[in-house]
């Protein structure tokens, strides 16, 4: 709790306590002692884990099959002490307890770290439906702290106009956001490192965002952007969990030794999306995570269509052929966008492997120096176009 240090005597006679007051060291002393806490330990958790049961429906999937998972758990455990240590825990009133937006945004992240470990760990696989449900649980959770019940300023792409969104309509609006970047960063899960390295690039551009920019009340003003005074704390907790990833790639590097699961593709999933609202910019979650987004959320996007067109009559199914090889006819009218959906593998880095037949380094490469092209510049855009 170095923060609790900056209201004491010896902060102010003691020379280096004083880089208690510094949002930049406490920023870089929570990503080191979370990556190193979870390099140094996470391996004592692997016997203790869960076994990965393999993804039939995706490309190698059985490749995974008895690895341990769920992952997730022991990262976010060990972050703790380092968030514990960096995080200050003070209200606007300064009353010492972990009552402020950030802790309680910790608390969401426990919770769909909690939810995603039991999916793991169990026998049987959680249906869609049941899993859907408590990430939209989590999600409400989530945008209710990050609002804190009040009125938000929002700033949009092309207009210069700042917005004040009621609390309401904004949790409204940020659920949705929350409970897509939870799935997307999940359905990315299934290339070794692909998913945690995209999102530590994904989370480190948020927190420098957040502290430089609209954290910084002169940068923030002369970019015509609503300044948030607690990016910088923002900032502190991403790259607590950019630490905590770093040292998570290191064995879930290609082939792995473990894997995040759902415990830990649900958590960072949902960080992304809160850091992202954070900023003021609901648009920003599509610039800061591209590839993540269009890799995972198009799966997401094919089922509802595949299911929007089955209910409007047409035939959205998979191909049926009988034993000899002949196409069973067609019960219902054809269906040009079910036959095109149906063509293409989601998420994105399955169709690569199956049908560019890239390897799992090739995937995680390419994708990752889209991403990191990509991200700079829409943010660019985002920023000075308006």
């Amino acid at each position: 709790m170095l923060s609790l240090l900056q209201n004491t005597r010896l902060a102010f006679e003691f020379g280096p306590l004083r880089l208690a007051f510094s949002h930049l060291f406490l920023m870089g002393f929570a990503a080191i002692a979370a990556g190193l806490a979870v390099l140094l330990l996470l391996p004592r958790f692997f016997g203790r884990l869960p076994r990965d049961r393999g993804k039939a429906l995706v490309a190698d999937g059985k490749s995974s099959a008895g690895k341990p998972t769920g992952a997730g758990l022991p990262v976010f455990l060990l972050s703790l002490p380092a968030i514990l240590l960096a995080l200050p825990m003070r209200d606007a009133c300064g009353i010492v307890f972990p009552c402020t937006p950030q802790w309680e945004i910790v608390g969401c992240l426990a919770l769909a770290m909690a939810t995603g470990y039991l999916d793991d760990r169990s026998e049987k696989e959680w249906g869609r439906v049941r899993k859907g449900l408590l990430d939209l649980a989590v999600a409400l959770l989530a945008a209710l702290a990050l609002c804190q019940c009040r009125p938000v300023e929002i700033w949009l792409p092309v207009t210069k106009r700042v917005f004040a969104l009621p609390w309401p309509a904004y949790v409204a609006m940020a659920t949705p956001v929350l409970w897509f970047t939870i799935n997307a960063t999940n359905c990315s899960d299934g290339v070794d490192g692909l998913a945690g390295t995209l999102t530590l690039i994904s989370l480190a551009g948020l927190a420098m965002f957040l502290y430089v920019v609209v954290g910084h009340a002169e940068v923030a003003n002369y970019l015509l952007l609503p300044h948030n005074p607690d990016g910088a704390l923002w900032a502190i907790l991403c790259l607590a969990f950019c630490g905590a990833t770093a040292g998570y790639l290191w064995f879930n590097a290609w082939p792995s030794q473990v894997l995040m699961g759902d415990a830990g593709s649900r958590t960072l999933g949902l960080l992304v999306g809160v850091a992202a609202l954070a900023t003021g910019n609901p648009v920003l979650v599509l610039v800061i995570a591209p590839v993540v987004l269009v890799n995972g959320g198009t799966g997401l996007v094919k089922i509802v269509l595949l299911k929007a067109l089955a209910r409007l009559g047409l035939d959205a199914g998979a191909p049926r052929h009988y034993a000899d090889g002949t196409s069973v006819p067609l019960a219902r009218r054809p269906c040009w966008l079910a036959r095109t959906l149906r063509s293409v593998r989601f998420p994105l880095h399955d169709q690569a492997k199956t049908v560019l037949h890239w390897s799992n380094p090739q995937v995680l490469m390419r994708f990752t120096l889209v991403q990191a092209g990509l991200m700079p510049l829409l943010m660019l855009l985002v920023v000075k176009i308006r």
